[in-house]
């Protein structure tokens, strides 16, 4: 790791990888047992066991399954809309697996997009997600302020012809920064969130208070400011006449000068850079 990361943060970078890369490891075992008639809170379920079969006792969420249109957040309105429910998986259909599971004190935030057969349209949104990728990274380099990077985000999707639907997310948010958790023998849960993952994002909305940043990637006046260095999870949603596709990966942000070394993305061997690899 480059000297630029300090401390615990570049002592730290090879766990965050190693549980995101088990998360993605779960959604892809997850994906290939999905079958016609499963239900999100079944697929829900299998990501939860998978994950604590191999160890996972603490999530800052618990995961999320998003069938049909519900990829595309349909008519979301409240924050209870988001869980899983009833909704049977059918041929053809695109889905969103979604966890963010805590392991060994790191934390990993991880989406992937998939359809139950050939869905051409949620082909298109996925790949036409690399240029998301590829504009984030840029816009960080720059140190451009984040209100300003997701406004870029917003435009390119116009120019894609595809809806902005991490919108719907609480406060519209396209990112949040993660950070080391501290492990507990018992770790209540508020809401499907960790307690002990909510109180580190408390602790960072209070701390950046008051230096003039948050912790929430959004379009609102609190996130115009340059990006905090630490880890973010990003995940730019689009959607398209009731589908929805979208990643969510670790943006490690440094305070060095060097462009390449100020900010990089955690891990390039992931399911969506892999086929964006094979596609070209």
């Amino acid at each position: 790791m480059t000297t630029a990361v300090a401390g615990e943060l570049r002592a730290g970078l090879r766990g965050f990888r190693e549980v995101q890369r088990l998360a993605y490891e779960c959604a892809e075992a997850v994906a290939a047992r999905l079958e016609p008639g499963v239900t999100e809170r079944e697929a829900a379920r299998m990501q939860r066991e998978w994950l604590c079969e191999r160890g996972v006792r603490d999530w800052f969420h618990l995961p999320f399954a998003w069938f049909g249109d519900r990829t595309a957040f349909t008519d979301f309105r409240i924050p209870l809309q988001f869980f899983p429910t009833g909704r049977r998986l059918e041929p053809g259909m695109p889905f969103i697996l979604d966890m963010a599971p805590v392991y060994g004190g790191f934390t990993a935030d991880i989406g992937f997009s998939g359809s139950l057969g050939s869905n051409p349209v949620q082909a298109r949104l996925m790949a036409d997600l690399q240029a998301h990728r590829e504009l984030i990274l840029r816009g960080v380099r720059e140190r451009r302020p984040l209100r300003e990077i997701y406004e870029d985000v917003d435009r390119l999707m116009v120019r894609q012809g595809y809806a902005n639907r991490h919108r719907a997310y609480p406060f519209g948010v396209i990112a949040h920064k993660v950070d080391r958790v501290r492990e507990r023998r018992f770790s209540p849960r508020l809401f499907g969130f960790g307690t002990q993952s909510l109180k580190g994002l408390a602790s960072d909305a209070l701390h950046g208070h008051r230096e003039g940043w948050s912790p929430l990637w959004s379009p609102y006046r609190f996130s115009d400011h340059p990006p905090q260095p630490g880890l973010w999870a990003v995940e730019p949603h689009l959607g398209f006449r009731g589908t929805g596709a979208k990643f969510e990966e670790i943006l490690v942000v440094t305070d060095s000068r060097d462009p390449e070394e100020s900010a990089f993305w955690l891990d390039d061997d992931l399911p969506h850079v892999r086929r964006w690899a094979e596609e070209e």
